[in-house]
């Protein structure tokens, strides 16, 4: 397996987790609150948290498909700030990673 198909596998495979950690939050969301005034004063805190949890997921989902998208162009590994490479150790660590370590 070449090294891109390997980069593009590891962001493939980590879309997914993060789809199905969207799904489960969003199936927790519309769960209807409870007849009991404290326990819905828990649920909201609760949907707070959990609305917060899922616009960190769509934030870092949309970062992968980015990073998907850079592939497919043959972008991907290149600074989006001075069009240096992005050193193979930064991008092992952050596969999304935009910036090299000088422009970040």
């Amino acid at each position: 397996m070449t090294a891109e198909a390997e980069v593009r596998a590891r962001l493939v495979a980590r879309l997914g987790e993060l789809e199905s950690r969207a799904g489960r939050i969003e199936s927790q969301l519309t769960q209807p609150m409870s007849a009991d005034s404290e326990e819905q004063a828990i649920q909201i805190e609760n949907e707070d948290t959990l609305a917060a949890e899922d616009a960190m997921v769509l934030k870092e989902m949309a970062s992968v498909r980015a990073a998907l998208g850079r592939l497919d162009q043959g972008h991907y590994g290149e600074c989006l700030s001075c069009g240096e490479p992005i050193s193979a150790a930064r991008l092992a660590l952050m596969p999304t990673a935009t910036l090299c370590a000088d422009c970040m």
